[in-house]
């Protein structure tokens, strides 16, 4: 009885998203046919066609393409080259701070003020937030429905809705009990592409670099992005080709930020933090292991002999470093593969496909259970949508349940 109730439950859930998918085609397809035949073969241009294209249909200058074009591949393992990096570059410009589009903002005390924000924000609205409490397995009852979490200290919670941050693969391959989801769910969330070619380098420094091409700058070079390694596309598509290949770039494309020029609460006076994003590093490196200190040590000299380039005094003044490859960013934050935005953002993850096809509204096999992070729709990118858009979904569910 037990596994009738569960496949007419899933069932029920599957006809769910089938509606909900035929809307979405409905409106998707009433808004293209709106932008009229020149306008929509331009957007499908963007969406499918390589960061390099759009960026050479555009501009002229190499340094400038090659600076905008990190935007394309950040957080991934692809090249400029690579179909539908495109996208991957809107996605990280069609933003906006305080109404000014595609600009980034620095949170004063560092990005966990807008955890603490959202926590503050959430206790006062009545929630309960308990903190260093992992899940170990969440708790189905004989409906197949999900009802609860199992704490790693044996501690039951339960409840009608949960809703996972957790990457697709952490919550559906290892939260999950085995044998609950749809064989092939399970092995689409299994294959999909969780790899990451990014590590972070926070660093502590005694003073600001000394960059000799800004010296007629009054300190502006400090409040932006500072791109190292990528004076053209040809250097960042080289620097990707090391990974596939196996390897750490050898010049590695590097995002610097400063965010204590703004900042004064995250450093002493004189002092200074620094962020580096960098790209490209292979999960499981062919010449060498991540958890081997020489060889953390090595690849990072290695950017900071190639800051030296531009600031030669940038090795000298780091007093010292937080290193995240993707095994720690893995092993630390719990991102499967290392990946930031929970899996690779390739046109065959996007938008109905994301986290997989048939999947796309939040809403899970296993009902009771829903994905609001960047794992779903529209992706990764500290904007705040996948969870939003989840938690209106859970709350329109509720309300049909009490009518």
């Amino acid at each position: 009885m037990p596994m009738l109730i569960r496949s007419i439950s899933s069932l029920q859930e599957r006809l769910k998203n089938k509606v909900h998918n035929s809307v979405f085609w409905t409106r998707l397809l009433h808004q293209a046919a709106s932008l009229g035949q020149k306008d929509m073969v331009d957007f499908m241009d963007l969406l499918l066609s390589p960061a390099s294209q759009v960026l050479n249909n555009w501009f002229e200058t190499d340094v400038l393409k090659a600076t905008l074009a990190t935007d394309a591949v950040i957080g991934s393992t692809a090249s400029v080259n690579t179909p539908g990096s495109g996208y991957v570059l809107l996605h990280h410009v069609m933003g906006e701070t305080d109404g000014d589009r595609g600009m980034w903002s620095y949170v004063e005390g560092g990005m966990g003020s807008v955890s603490m924000a959202i926590g503050n924000a959430a206790r006062e609205a009545g929630a309960h937030i308990v903190t260093s409490a992992g899940v170990s397995q969440l708790i189905v009852d004989d409906s197949g429905k999900a009802n609860g979490v199992l704490l790693a200290d044996g501690t039951v919670v339960q409840s009608s809705n949960i809703l996972s941050n957790a990457t697709p693969y952490k919550t559906f391959m290892e939260l999950v009990p085995q044998n609950v989801l749809p064989d092939d769910f399970t092995r689409s969330i299994k294959y999909s592409d969780y790899s990451s070619g990014t590590t972070k380098i926070n660093v502590a420094v005694d003073k600001l670099p000394d960059f000799h091409c800004c010296k007629s700058i009054d300190g502006l070079q400090y409040t932006g992005t500072i791109h190292i390694g990528s004076e053209s596309m040809e250097e960042i598509d080289s620097a990707c080709q090391d990974a596939v290949n196996g390897l750490p770039s050898r010049r590695p494309v590097i995002e610097i930020t400063i965010p204590s020029i703004l900042d004064k609460t995250i450093s002493p006076p004189g002092k200074h933090v620094i962020n580096l994003f960098i790209q490209y590093t292979p999960y499981n490196p062919s010449n060498g292991c991540w958890d081997d200190p020489v060889y953390r040590e090595s690849f990072a000299q290695r950017c900071f002999n190639l800051i030296d380039e531009y600031a030669p005094d940038f090795s000298s003044s780091v007093i010292g470093y937080d290193m995240l490859t993707p095994p720690d960013l893995e092993r630390e934050i719990g991102l499967t593969g290392g990946n930031i935005f929970h899996g690779a953002m390739g046109l065959d993850s996007l938008f109905l496909m994301r986290p997989v096809k048939g999947w796309s509204n939040y809403r899970t096999p296993l009902p009771g259970l829903y994905l609001c992070g960047s794992g779903a729709h529209p992706g990764g990118g500290v904007m705040g949508a996948p969870g939003r858009n989840a938690a209106k979904l859970v709350l329109e569910d509720f309300k049909k349940k009490m009518n």
